[in-house]
């Protein structure tokens, strides 16, 4: 009795937090066709929240990198180019990247 309650506990958690996991994403990417009918042109609206669900703490102001490379900066991000696709493997996350990198 005591294992199957175990279980059914162990499966809730695991699918309650992959439902919120992917809320979370699925909020932080556009669709392709609002990516479509909008440029990016915002930084802080559009790029900065999804690098945060990226590179949270460490990029971010008191993280131990965030001197050398600040993610909250534009700057820093049209710099580094393409390099983010090491941590960015989402094509419609890299897709809204390339298009405010090709923004001047």
């Amino acid at each position: 009795m005591r294992t199957v309650f175990l279980v059914l506990l162990l499966g809730l958690s695991v699918t309650l937090y992959s439902c919120s996991r992917t809320s979370r994403i699925t909020s932080l990417t556009p669709t392709a066709s609002a990516q479509e009918r909008q440029p990016v042109s915002e930084f802080a609206t559009q790029i900065e929240p999804l690098l945060k669900s990226k590179c949270q703490p460490c990029h971010f102001s008191g993280g131990k990198v965030y001197d050398k490379l600040p993610f909250d900066r534009p700057e820093t991000i049209k710099t580094l180019g393409t390099k983010l696709f090491t941590r960015i493997h989402d094509e419609n996350e890299r897709k809204l990247i390339r298009e405010f990198l090709s923004q001047d």
